[in-house]
């Protein structure tokens, strides 16, 4: 029986991980007969829907990744199995006790339908060690470095510690070297770049100075850290960990999260930060001259034009000093607290504002 990984461009960091884990499978653009793999984002669902029903295979198929792991239900009118979070253990086994034919309810973390159409949803898998695991196999497809997961903050708007729980777990400094040695030009994946060795709230930047020295002995690299696909939060912008990155990186721009210019919004969203902190971080970066990316959200429920103008009024401040924005309207992700809420409109001004920045090079995203 063929095990087969259904690739994509929207899917490549997800699937990296887990190639290494299953090295029989194949890499296919289409289903294909035997197991079928996806990984995929609420955003690439409806085509993923379509495809898997419309398959004219003899295919049992195995759904991963955030929308699968926060909708199951939804999930299964498509597909036979989901991998709900992690899928670095509950995977390789669910695919063994597939072949095997033996009973698939003792595998912990899966979510399916039995005889009777009921769906049953397995035991929690607990999280993984990280270091226990490869962050993707050189020979197949390489990634940026993730080197934490989970967020001890809980953003009702975001899966992350949903998906990988509130306690974050970090990948050690041996193992992140052991695979840069394969880039000349070094990117990361974490919830919050600066918070690497600490538990996400209280920093610990001798162990990031750790990290990123390190990273620099192993060579000449370019190192492009608290950058997308990363960012940063604004109490983790700091004198000293702006400072690290201008002793050890290449990266003369950062990628912080504000989400809002609204106290209102950011209590209700529970970010666990004000207008002020951010506004704070923003300064201290453009004292060491570091450009701030900043990350806005628009939509929110109950969100008036008048705090939707308190963002406007935040991201012009941020262009005219010479900063840079993403702006995107809010899309309600499955299993957070926000997964059926309903969004706000965004006002005329906001989209006329942000539309103008866009021509100047200083705001990207989707407002609409």
């Amino acid at each position: 029986m063929d095990v087969c990984f259904r690739w994509n461009k929207k899917n490549t960091y997800s699937l990296a991980a887990l190639a290494p884990l299953v090295p029989e499978a194949l890499k296919v653009k289409k289903p294909h007969d035997g197991v079928m793999i996806y990984s995929f984002a609420t955003r690439q669902k409806d085509s993923i829907f379509k495809e898997v029903k419309k398959a004219d295979t003899e295919s049992i198929f195995i759904a991963g990744g955030p929308h699968p792991s926060g909708a199951p239900e939804e999930t299964l009118d498509y597909f036979d199995y989901v991998v709900i979070g992690e899928g670095e253990e509950t995977l390789p086994e669910l695919i063994e006790t597939i072949k095997s034919g033996r009973d698939v309810s003792t595998v912990k973390g899966i979510a399916y339908r039995d005889d009777s159409g009921k769906t049953v949803i397995t035991e929690k898998r607990e999280p993984v060690d990280l270091d226990k695991y490869p962050c993707f196999d050189p020979k197949i497809v390489m990634s940026p470095l993730e080197i934490s997961r989970g967020c001890p903050f809980r953003c009702r708007y975001c899966q992350t510690p949903r998906l990988f729980g509130n306690k974050m777990r970090h990948r050690s400094i041996e193992s992140i070297v052991k695979y840069a040695k394969y880039y000349r030009d070094l990117r990361f994946t974490s919830s919050n770049s600066m918070a690497y060795g600490s538990d996400g709230i209280h920093p610990r930047f001798d162990k990031v100075e750790k990290l990123l020295s390190a990273l620099k002995d192993t060579g000449p690299k370019d190192i492009f850290f608290g950058t997308f696909p990363s960012e940063v939060r604004p109490e983790f912008i700091t004198n000293e960990s702006l400072e690290l990155i201008t002793k050890y990186c290449t990266n003369s721009k950062v990628s912080l999260g504000a989400q809002s210019g609204s106290n209102r919004i950011l209590r209700e969203i529970l970010r666990g930060h004000t207008v002020d902190d951010v506004v704070q971080s923003l300064e201290l970066c453009f004292e060491h001259g570091i450009t701030p990316v900043v990350d806005f959200m628009v939509g929110f429920p109950d969100e008036t034009e008048e705090e939707q103008d308190m963002s406007l009024e935040l991201i012009q401040w941020i262009c005219k000093k010479g900063g840079n924005v993403h702006s995107h309207y809010l899309t309600p992700l499955p299993g957070t607290p926000f997964a059926d809420v309903k969004t706000s409109p965004v006002s005329k001004r906001y989209k006329k504002v942000m539309g103008k920045l866009a021509l100047t090079g200083q705001a990207t995203g989707t407002w609409e």
